[in-house]
């Protein structure tokens, strides 16, 4: 790719991204707000506070958790691994408040298991968001180590390097980039949260934004601002960073896999306890609520035996909006990642920046800033208002930095000499780009697709204010349960809800790795 037409497409996407961001400032000024007093007061400096350390804690966590999860499925030779790569990816499909009520209905004197003490505040929403965040990191990480050479770890062994040895010093630096988008991701996520910590009792910055949204707009929109530009300073030391370090860009087919040995049961025991808390201990909980039943008259689902057909509408809606997000989301930051990886510039870098801070804005800002836009604009543009055209861009803006991160990580990865051998060979750019680094980046494209169907699955402000009228996801449905008291009718929708998810993210991510 030529660097001007690429520098001027990054360029145009990161105007896009920036969009929600100009509104929270126009909106700001034009409020009149008094942005220090607002910034400064004791109502705003403890929940920000809270917000950066559960951010934080979250993203070093998850971080951790993702990496070693990753190493294990495709570096060892741990049993039951083929299907383990998949199962531990669908955590992330479940909703922060559904996970959060589920866990909490499953844990503590009296719940499903009674002798597991009950957490809350800061250590209990750490832990659920690490549970429900971590495939952020897992995935991408996955995804590198299926496309790394094998070659360099075999040279470590023969210079008599030990297993840990080889992957500390070959392996490790090899998926760093994907490690540190993956942990940038979860600390966004973090910034943004409002279920969990809300349920877990534990009060940030995000509390403070829905709260005052009706009540003080001027404050709701100061802090969302306030969130953007730690997201835009978080993004831009992040992108910064690997500049100094850059990644050993290396690629093959063939891994190598260590053995265990006896820590294999013990490891092994480790995984299944992830699996069993963030994923099983929900299922269950949906389960039983299903079971149980709901005595209310009139609602959808009221236990076993009833139809679910009335989840047709909401499955298909779900799907085709994930799936149409996915692959814009991916179309739309491919020149930003290609050229803050092969094209550095201000204007990529500061692109790069743009897309990836509105991850830390809520859904519910960005879709109520598209939705002001969508109101004033002139038409022909006004009739986009409640369309699925601008539900799939609110997706777009606030998902994308999940397509970015996992496709900077592949292309940074891919060998120039590569792409210099084409050129030789009298190939344009275009063909280059086409049979030689597609093939090689497609993992990566892959897990940051994955990454946004899975988040689009689940989001639900955006939905609720974007959607065509009368359009249901199964989002929309569990919320719509929950405030109703209706858990049976949660309980199946949420679990619909994962097997839709397994059922995407099956053909587009993990089949070709469980089959290799």
């Amino acid at each position: 790719m030529r660097l001007r037409p690429l520098s001027a497409a990054a360029g145009v996407v990161g105007v896009l991204f920036l969009f929600p961001v100009g509104y929270l400032l126009i909106r700001t000024v034009t409020l009149g707000t008094d942005f220090g007093d607002i910034l400064l007061s004791r109502a705003t400096v403890q929940p920000l506070a809270n917000s950066l350390a559960i951010a934080g804690g979250t993203a070093l966590l998850a971080g951790i958790l993702g990496t070693a999860l990753a190493f294990l499925i495709n570096r060892t030779e741990l049993p039951g691994r083929r299907v383990l790569r998949w199962v531990l990816a669908l955590p992330l499909v479940i909703p922060s408040f559904v996970g959060a009520t589920a866990v909490l209905a499953a844990f503590g004197p009296g719940a499903l298991v009674g002798f597991v003490p009950r957490f809350q505040g800061f250590w209990g929403a750490l832990a659920i968001l690490t549970l429900l965040t971590y495939p952020y990191v897992y995935l991408p990480v996955l995804s590198r180590l299926t496309s790394t050479a094998a070659s360099l770890e075999d040279a470590a062994r023969l210079l008599g390097d030990s297993p840990q040895q080889a992957i500390r010093k070959v392996v490790f630096p090899q998926t760093r980039g994907a490690i540190s988008a993956g942990m940038l991701l979860v600390f966004l996520y973090g910034l943004s949260d409002f279920g969990a910590v809300s349920l877990m009792r534990f009060d940030t910055i995000t509390r403070v934004i829905f709260a005052s949204q009706l009540s003080n707009r001027s404050v709701s929109l100061t802090l969302g601002l306030v969130l953007a530009l730690v997201a835009l300073a978080v993004a831009a030391v992040n992108r910064w960073l690997p500049a100094r370090r850059p990644p050993i860009a290396t690629t093959g087919t063939r891994q190598i896999r260590y053995s265990l040995g006896r820590a294999t049961l013990p490891v092994l025991i480790g995984v299944l306890a992830v699996v069993g808390v963030s994923l099983v201990a929900p299922i269950a909980v949906f389960v039983i609520w299903i079971v149980r039943g709901s005595a209310t008259v009139g609602v959808g689902y009221s236990g076993l035996g009833d139809s679910v057909g009335f989840l047709g509408a909401p499955i298909l809606g779900s799907a085709a909006a994930a799936v149409l997000a996915a692959l814009a989301a991916v179309i739309v930051t491919l020149p930003v990642a290609y050229g803050s990886a092969r094209r550095r510039s201000v204007l990529t870098e500061s692109a790069g920046a743009a897309v990836t801070s509105l991850f830390a804005l809520p859904g519910l800002v960005i879709a109520i800033s598209l939705a002001f836009w969508a109101i004033r604009a002139p038409q022909p543009l006004a009739g986009l208002y409640q369309t699925l055209p601008l539900l799939i861009l609110g997706y777009v803006l606030h998902f994308g930095a999940q397509a970015l991160g996992p496709a900077q990580a592949a292309i940074s990865a891919v060998p120039d000499r590569f792409d210099e051998a084409a050129r030789t060979l009298g190939a344009g750019w275009w063909r280059r780009f086409r049979t030689v680094e597609l093939p090689l980046i497609r993992p990566g494209l892959l897990a940051g697709a994955g990454l946004v169907l899975l988040s689009t699955l689940k989001e639900l402000p955006a939905t609720l204010i974007l959607a065509p009228i009368g359009y249901e996801t199964l989002a929309t449905r569990i919320w719509g349960a929950a405030e109703d008291g209706f858990y049976a009718e949660v309980g199946i929708t949420s679990l619909v809800l994962i097997v839709l998810s397994a059922l995407l993210t099956w053909p587009l991510l993990i089949r070709r790795q469980i089959l290799s």
